[in-house]
């Protein structure tokens, strides 16, 4: 069971999540269609709860779960007898993936409002973020919480694919440059840096860093990993 910080230091940038507070909020209608008719293109979900190597019984954390995607595929991975903590900063979405777990009647699933620059859970088995860190020009100093599991995994988009598909995914991040909060003009570069800073957060905190590209290269999920004292 996770415990939750009473306190703790101040977000490194209350701007960034006064943004993310505002424009993700805004979406949260939208979004919450669009995630779930997406949720299985790609493999992508599926692959990030895989690769938290979950067994039943743990508690997962889900930063930046917003209306719940993530839920069905991290209950079944730790059954009736896990937990299920779900953390996002924007209250819309706080309220669409509370909705969906009354609606299932989830009883295994709990949410918090909390910034995941200074996290309201201080220990767990693993940790998710899906697509987090890519919002935030410094994902370094939102990844304080890869500290806080064995396992965490960070889903990024990245230009990593072909030259259509990078063009598809420079499209949309244009399209959604607020909510990115890009200063140029050149979004694939900064999507680039961000999923580096990532990788860089998981590998000073855990003992080994893998990654899988999903979605024709434009997704890239890092898996990192500590080593139990009978390793």
């Amino acid at each position: 069971m996770p415990h939750h910080r009473g306190d703790g230091p101040a977000p490194f940038d209350i701007e960034s999540v006064r943004r993310i507070r505002r424009e993700y909020g805004a979406w949260a209608p939208v979004y919450d269609w669009f995630a779930r008719a997406t949720s299985s293109i790609g493999g992508v979900r599926d692959g990030c709860v895989a690769a938290l190597d979950l067994d039943p019984g743990d508690t997962v954390v889900d930063f930046g779960c917003g209306p719940g995607v993530n839920f069905p595929a991290l209950r079944e991975a730790v059954g009736p007898e896990g937990r299920v903590v779900g953390v996002d900063v924007t209250r819309p979405m706080l309220e669409r993936a509370r909705g969906l777990a009354e609606r299932r009647g989830w009883e295994n699933v709990s949410l918090v409002q909390g910034d995941a620059t200074n996290p309201p859970i201080e220990s767990a088995d693993a940790v998710l973020a899906t697509f987090v860190t890519s919002l935030f020009p410094d994902p370094y100093a939102v990844c304080g919480w890869c500290e806080l599991a064995d396992s965490v995994v960070v889903a990024n988009f990245a230009p990593h694919g072909g030259r259509v598909a990078n063009a598809a995914l420079g499209a949309f991040a244009r399209l959604n440059a607020r909510l990115f909060d890009f200063e140029a003009a050149d979004p694939l570069r900064q999507l680039d840096a961000r999923t580096a800073e990532s990788r860089r957060a998981l590998s000073d905190c855990l003992d080994s860093v893998d990654y899988r590209d999903y979605v024709f290269g434009t997704i890239r999920v890092h898996a990192g990993h500590r080593r139990s004292d009978a390793e």
